[in-house]
């Protein structure tokens, strides 16, 4: 069985020919994602795939930038801790956060599924003080559960009442946490 010398060069030329298009396509698309620069000027093949590198990475910051913004949004609160093996371990504790504005008083509270039970007391605390619950609402994500709470305060002498009742809330979280 003879095989042709000159048909086994011209099927890797054929070959190389086809890959080469290919890698030229490829770059094509690649350069087509990425923001277009001011001048008119085509950059080389290294330039390019150097500012897609580039490119990628400041994607990635901004991401997490906005993950961040996200989870700061959202009101979550990660305590994060290095194992011993270097891994990140995420310590599910439950969260407290008061913020008096005014005669309003909004309580965020992120919980575990299973202690739904803070979320009630919270409320019951809020009425036996007075406060008004405007607006109550809840978010459940992955095994946590983001509780939000606007209240507003009707009483005279009103700074003290809306800061009795964020001492009396923080007692209680406090209190609920040591058991």
């Amino acid at each position: 069985m003879e095989t042709n010398p000159s048909s086994s060069k011209t099927d890797r030329k054929t070959v190389e020919r086809n890959r080469r298009n290919q890698m030229k396509a490829l770059y094509s698309e690649l350069g087509s994602h990425l923001p277009h620069q001011s001048t008119k000027e085509v950059m080389s093949l290294p330039d390019q795939l150097h500012e897609a590198a580039n490119y990628i990475k400041k994607l990635q910051i901004k991401l997490e930038k906005m993950t961040d913004k996200k989870a700061k949004l959202m009101g979550l609160q990660r305590l994060n801790i290095r194992g011993s093996v270097g891994k990140e371990m995420e310590f599910k504790v439950p969260v407290l956060e008061i913020h008096e504005i005014g005669s309003a008083i909004e309580v965020v509270l992120i919980t575990g599924l299973d202690n739904q039970l803070m979320f009630k007391e919270t409320l019951r605390l809020l009425h036996e003080e007075g406060a008004e619950v405007v607006n109550a609402s809840y978010y459940a994500l992955d095994d946590r559960v983001f509780h939000s709470i606007h209240t507003k305060v009707e009483d005279s002498a009103l700074v003290s009442a809306t800061s009795k009742i964020s001492m009396r809330l923080k007692k209680f979280f406090n209190q609920a946490n040591a058991m």
